[in-house]
């Protein structure tokens, strides 16, 4: 490890792992990643997998990703700052940037909302710019968050709009395809061929979205015939009111990010 680390990654959990091995792949120097972690059996297991430098105490870096608790963030943030470091990404849902600043406020600090996909690399994170930041301090968390999957720039008025659907989303998409796994083993389908099916479902569906142009109304109308499969069980979620459903989903999670930021 250099003297003074290019990142420093504090709390080597799933995300802040995810992080590191996305930065790593991509072709950062691992000797120029500091990962700080409390525990002992992570350390030597972080160590170990991705050829980091592991600390059980936070050391001063040229930008550091605090990935704790969200109980903890502000707190962390604030030793974080007083080690000299300048720029400070924040992964915590629901901690606003003014409590951030008020903890540090000699750093820069950059909110930050991915999902849990980006443990797989294909996530997305949004990032909400401090009142210290300027665009260097963005494009730097953008070139951090990338290793994860992509990045986009939103006000923070916009942050628990986004939690709701990103953040909260992958939740509901598993929920759907539980609820899709029960319903094609009721139709007679064996389980195994059932959880083949639909992880191939959400798979294929996913990929052919995310390459697509076209909006999700025309792909869905692309594959409804009239008076077809599709047309008979999309007429059933019609009349069930799965849009409101949905709307009515996002807004409680949206809610509920307002009142954690409160």
């Amino acid at each position: 490890m250099s003297a003074v680390p290019r990142l420093l990654v504090v709390g080597g959990g799933n995300m802040g792992a995810a992080l590191v091995g996305g930065l790593v792949d991509g072709g950062w120097d691992p000797g120029s990643i500091c990962v700080v972690e409390i525990d002992p059996t992570k350390r030597e297991s972080l160590s170990a997998s991705l050829g980091v430098a592991v600390s059980a105490e936070i050391v001063a870096a040229e930008g550091a990703v605090v990935a704790v608790k969200p109980a903890d963030v502000a707190a962390v943030s604030a030793v974080v700052a007083g080690s000299g470091t300048t720029r400070i990404v924040s992964i915590a849902a629901g901690v606003t940037l003014a409590a951030l600043e008020t903890a540090a406020p000699s750093a820069r600090i950059v909110r930050a909302m991915p999902n849990t996909p980006a443990l797989v690399g294909e996530g997305v994170t949004a990032i909400s710019a401090g009142s210290a930041c300027d665009e260097d301090d963005m494009a730097w968390a953008e070139s951090v968050l990338s290793a994860v999957g992509v990045v986009v720039r939103v006000p923070e008025s916009q942050m628990d709009a986004v939690t709701a659907v990103a953040g909260s989303g992958p939740g509901y998409l598993f929920l759907f395809a539980e609820a899709m796994l029960t319903a094609a083993i009721d139709e007679g389908l064996p389980p195994d061929v059932a959880d083949a099916l639909v992880r191939q479902l959400f798979r294929g569906a996913g990929v052919l979205l995310a390459g697509s142009s076209e909006p999700p109304a025309v792909l869905r109308e692309r594959v409804t015939s009239p008076n077809g499969t599709t047309a008979a069980g999309l007429a059933r979620f019609e009349a069930a009111g799965l849009r409101d459903i949905v709307a009515k989903a996002v807004r409680a999670a949206a809610t509920r990010s307002r009142e954690m930021g409160r």
